[in-house]
């Protein structure tokens, strides 16, 4: 077998290892990348874009019933299934084929097949064909992660789906049971249930989006139970018992449990990092719940070999993997990148309403031993959120009482995903309450909510 040498190998073409390896060939390196699968990995072809495109289609199907409130008519309203999946499928699809055209643009050399880590700086990869060995002085690990399956709730991908079967699904669920309310969960969720599904979630945790602000989760309980789902908190999942066309589960509430019938059930109950036949643990690779151990640079403590995106841990985000990517290709590059600051990357769920944070909750702060300013501002005291017919939905601001340092913010509502990056370049710039208040916002848009949210921390808010 001949050896290929590269000055970079990425093993994993997902939103970290393909941008990795775009900016290691833009800084001059000779680059190879190994996927098993598909170019743009679990994130482009499975994961946020294809579920973005069944939500937008949850999204103008809910707005449809509601053409009345906007003087229009639209009757007989209905859907087409697998004519919805189609085009999520052709989204994705679109897009994977674009990350082909800019491998090639950048003259990275792509290896379809499975990849292990014989030896220090070596990478033997098994195609379809053959078997190469390929060597490298720098190796990135972005192998990704996988659902995690619970003993007893396994997918079958018949009664029981993970992610991947509810982008695919076989039918429309009647009544379905969602087992964890993380991001994952809750837009299956609120994508199912706006189409009609009887829809149950249990969260184990005493609310449900767990890592949001509290005042956040309360609101968001509220607007799900408004849509008709049922929220079912510190509850557990104990057993699934299969048969044909229904599913009985047990679910564990305050010490008593109870039996309800499903014909359709989605475990989001969290990820696995894919660390597994890689070799990585006879390399000397720390390893620690199913993830790569790495220093705050990705360097995981073997010369020569990083670790980005989900196989390095939380948060478990497309947009921290590509930042990682690009952070370690400069490194090895002799740059001098900043580190990624996990406070610093936003969390964006895309269920109804869309939820969307960056920095530390209103608790977490506290618990940190800051003393806080807090601002609010509700979207029924927006113009635009009025005319939008979008009345629900709050923006939360967290200060450092002492040195008005912006320490996190909250939204729900509508396009709050596209509103939370004004803050995340207002924490990256250092920015101050005075800055922020400094700042014309235009109008009428939603994000003069951000500003009143601010002004409202120092008993300014004008609208309210």
């Amino acid at each position: 077998m001949a050896e290929t040498s590269f000055d970079l190998i990425v093993i994993g073409a997902g939103p970290g290892g393909y941008v990795a390896a775009i900016r290691g060939a833009q800084l001059g390196m000779k680059v190879a990348i190994i996927e098993r699968e598909n170019l743009g990995g679990i994130c482009l072809n499975w994961g946020c874009i294809p579920t973005k495109a069944l939500l937008r289609t949850s999204e103008v199907f809910h707005l449809m019933h509601r053409a009345k409130e906007f003087g229009l008519k639209a009757e007989n309203v209905g859907f087409d299934l697998p004519a919805v999946v189609k085009r999520s499928r052709q989204v994705a699809g679109q897009l994977s084929g674009g990350i082909g055209h800019l491998m090639k643009k950048n003259k990275i050399t792509v290896f379809m097949g499975e990849a292990t880590l014989p030896a220090k700086g070596k990478v033997k990869v098994k195609t379809d064909k053959d078997t190469l060995e390929l060597a490298a002085k720098n190796i990135v690990l972005a192998t990704g992660a996988r659902a995690r399956q619970l003993p007893g709730l396994e997918a079958d991908g018949d009664l029981v789906w993970t992610y991947r079967h509810a982008l695919d699904p076989k039918r429309m669920p009647k009544k379905l049971l969602v087992i964890g309310s993380g991001a994952i969960g809750i837009e299956f969720a609120s994508f199912y249930n706006t189409l009609g599904a009887d829809t149950t979630v249990v969260e184990v945790m005493d609310r449900v989006l767990p890592v949001e602000d509290e005042e956040i989760s309360k609101f968001a309980k509220k607007q799900f139970e408004k849509q008709g789902m049922k929220i079912i908190q510190k509850g557990m999942v104990n057993k699934l018992d299969r048969a044909k066309g229904k599913v009985t589960a047990h679910i564990e509430v305050g010490g008593k449990v109870e039996t309800q019938e499903f014909d359709t059930v989605i475990s989001a109950v969290g990820i696995v990092g894919n660390v597994e036949n890689l070799g990585l643990e006879e390399l000397g690779v720390k390893i620690d719940r199913t993830h790569v151990v790495t220093d705050e640079y990705c360097r995981t403590g073997v010369e020569g070999l990083y670790a980005i995106g989900d196989i390095a841990g939380a948060p478990w985000l497309a947009h921290k993997a590509s930042h990682e990517g690009v952070m370690v290709a400069e490194l090895m590059a002799g740059m001098h990148p900043h580190p990624v600051k996990p406070e610093s990357i936003a969390g964006c769920t895309y269920c109804h309403p869309q939820i969307a944070s960056v920095g530390y909750t209103e608790a977490k702060a506290k618990e940190l031993g800051y003393d806080v300013k807090v601002g609010r501002f509700p979207f029924i005291g927006n113009g635009k959120a009025i005319a939008l017919g979008e009345a629900e939905g709050m923006v939360k601001t967290v200060f450092d009482a002492k040195t008005g340092e912006l320490l996190g913010a909250h939204m729900i509502g509508a396009e709050v995903t596209e509103l939370i990056q004004g803050y995340v370049v207002g924490r990256q710039l250092e920015t101050t309450e005075e800055d922020l208040m400094n700042t014309v916002f235009p109008h009428p848009t939603l994000s003069e909510m951000m500003h009143e949210s601010v002004l409202d921390a120092y008993g300014r808010v004008i609208h309210m």
